[in-house]
């Protein structure tokens, strides 16, 4: 690469972009606010690197996402063109499964080994809990997983684990935890904490092989260095200690991952590891309105965990925020779908428009309200509403209730929540309904004919009728909302999502309060509608992606990171939601803030945020909320009118 190039690299970033693509050798802290153009100076200083004569060869670069890696190796194929064949420019994942495709065999693993995902670890936990004869109802197969992989990204082995402190069931996860593994090493496969926990068995053990790699990659970059787990910091520091060229690009007031394994101290004690770090701080923000990095900014400040930095743009000032407090959830989605369409026949597209929320369960409301006003929409990084496996499950029993041979939501609820009417005995059942010609529902009633079956079996069976058979003698008398408060509780299916107290289990059960608060909200206003009315009013919402080719994108503050919109709304600010309770309760306080920070600095040219004074229940119960204290936060001069 020629002076010319290099120079142009110098009009093309600001100074302290420029300082950091410049520094060689050494460790490196950059300290990247949002949409200050990390990803810039990541790719600039490959190039740099390059053009003073160092190998592609010796240069490692490592993201978190395999979207973030290729939109890094497009860039530098650009400034190198075949120079860029040779740099790796992976994610951890990727880069472990490389290395250990050429050095597994040391360990004791075929180079050959398979990598399962989450639904392969979810079978191979089921399996291994069959084997200890445990129920998958009372000792959840997603539960397990969770405690395992956790576990991993803390590089902590089956029999370290018992002293782990994780839970009440830590005897047993870590006899499944030690099963799972055996059946793993049987079938010549790891999971995706296997990738990084091996690698690391692999130089702690192997020091030869450490060194071949330190060799190879004595320059190593690392983007998002805020995310990183234990595991990640721990391949990273022994990859990087032989040489110490080592630069991390990562902002800690964007740090929201703890709940995953994100240890925020990898950031903020860089300097313990590396003394001699030289720091350069990227604060120009070329995304948002001087207005909202303004109030992004007096927010975060307020954090005593961060570096301190200033972020500062040249941008305009920009309109200011819009605030509204409304009187309950309905009346704030409704604002939001209104000023929605403003921004739209004032010009603006659809995607260029997110709507934010802290949990999934919120966004029922909105969607709701979205088709009702036309707006069409995408739910990011979740399934939508009516497409989450708990509320299937709850409409499946409505299903049956209306269409008795509807065998697809048969077999969906007849064991859920666990009524002693397995597999097997599920198979006998269909064997019977082919041989004479019956639907399932009509051979459930035959049950007591049916060969093979114990008489456990045949009971369990005969209650689950009488249950479904009740249920439909009640629709006659009962309207939709009663008869699924009844469906609800009677099934034993909300405490069924009562028995682990897990953040999903959490999510899962609000999820289904949450449906049981729109079908409330559905017969206020159709008091006259069936179950047939309303089963097929929600199969005809969900056409509702179909209408256009953009939409407006409706995500939780997690699944925002990274992403950047026209207009932003943000919702649901209140207390026990922004700041979650769970958080409060575990210590998180910070991070919450951090979250909420995340999300104003998406916003380009506009921010609503939003609150309710009063929310439903699911059992038709208003309960009253306040506002978030982040929102006192903000200086007043920032709003502008505040509607109501």
């Amino acid at each position: 690469m020629d002076i010319c190039q290099i120079t142009d690299f110098e009009k093309e970033l600001n100074k302290e972009q420029w300082r950091a693509v410049q520094i060689i050798d050494g460790p490196i802290l950059v300290l990247a606010g949002a949409g200050s153009g990390k990803t810039r100076v990541i790719t600039y200083r490959i190039a740099y690197l390059t053009s003073k004569g160092i190998n592609p060869q010796n240069i490692l670069a490592v993201t978190f996402t395999n979207k973030a890696a290729d939109e890094m190796k497009s860039r530098v194929q650009y400034l190198l063109g075949n120079d860029a064949i040779d740099i790796w420019i992976k994610t951890y994942h990727s880069t472990c499964a490389r290395i250990l495709r050429n050095e597994s065999e040391k360990i004791g693993i075929p180079g050959n080994f398979v990598i399962y995902d989450e639904t392969d670890q979810l079978s191979l936990i089921k399996e291994c809990l069959n084997e200890l004869n445990l129920d998958t109802q009372d000792l959840k197969p997603e539960f397990v997983l969770q405690c395992i992989n956790r576990a991993k990204e803390n590089l902590i082995t089956p029999d370290e684990y018992t002293n782990s402190g994780y839970n009440m069931f830590s005897n047993t996860i870590r006899t499944i935890y030690k099963i799972y593994n055996q059946r793993l090493r049987e079938c010549n496969a790891l999971d995706f904490d296997d990738l990084i926990l091996k690698t690391v068995e692999l130089f702690r053990t192997h020091p030869e092989v450490l060194e071949k790699y330190q060799e190879r990659f004595k320059y190593i970059m690392v983007d998002e260095y805020q995310d990183t787990n234990h595991a990640q910091y721990v391949f990273t520091k022994l990859l990087a200690a032989k040489y110490r060229n080592l630069c991390v690009v990562g902002d800690d007031d964007q740090s929201i991952y703890s709940w995953r394994g994100a240890e925020i101290r990898n950031i903020l004690d860089f300097e313990k590891d590396y003394p001699e770090t030289r720091i350069i701080k990227l604060e120009q923000n070329y995304r948002s309105t001087k207005t909202i990095l303004k109030a992004a900014s007096e927010i975060v400040k307020n954090n005593t965990q961060r570096k301190k930095k200033v972020l500062w743009c040249e941008n305009e000032i920009g309109e200011p925020i819009e605030y509204f407090d409304a009187e309950d959830d309905r009346q704030e989605a409704e604002f939001v779908a209104r000023k929605i369409l403003e921004e739209h026949y004032r010009g603006r597209d659809y995607n260029e428009i997110a709507v934010f929320y802290r949990l999934n369960y919120q966004s029922r409301i909105f969607e709701e309200c979205f088709a009702e006003y036309k707006i069409p929409y995408e739910v990011i990084g979740a399934l939508k509403f009516y497409e989450r496996a708990e509320i299937k499950n709850m409409l499946a029993y409505l299903r049956v209730i209306n269409n008795p041979s509807d065998s697809v939501s048969l077999k969906r609820i007849i064991n859920l929540p666990s009524r002693n009417i397995g597999k097997e005995t599920v198979d006998k059942i269909i064997k019977f309904q082919k041989e004479n010609n019956l639907t399932l529902f009509e051979a459930l009633k035959h049950v007591s004919e049916i060969k093979g079956l114990t008489k456990r079996n045949i009971e369990s069976v005969q209650s689950f009728v009488m249950m479904i058979e009740k249920f439909t003698e009640m629709n006659k008398n009962l309207n939709l909302y009663d008869l699924s408060l009844r469906i609800a509780h009677e099934t034993g299916y909300l405490e069924h999502l009562r028995s682990r107290e897990t953040e999903e289990e959490i999510n899962r059960r609000k999820n289904v309060e949450e449906l049981l608060i729109s079908i409330n909200e559905y017969v206020k206003n159709n008091p006259s509608a069936t179950i047939q009315d309303y089963l097929e009013g929600i199969a005809l919402r969900s056409d509702i992606d179909d209408w256009s080719n953009e939409k407006v994108s409706l995500m939780t503050l997690h699944n925002a990171k990274g992403l950047e919109f026209e207009v932003v709304f943000i919702t649901g600010i209140e207390d026990r939601i922004l700041p979650h309770h769970r958080a409060l309760e575990e210590g998180r306080y910070e991070e919450e803030r951090r979250l909420l920070y995340v999300g104003i600095t998406r916003a380009k040219k506009k921010l609503y945020l939003t609150t309710a004074e009063k929310r439903k229940n699911y059992q038709g119960n208003h309960f009253y909320t306040r506002a978030s204290p982040f929102l006192k936060e903000i200086p007043d001069e920032l709003f502008a009118t505040i509607y109501r």
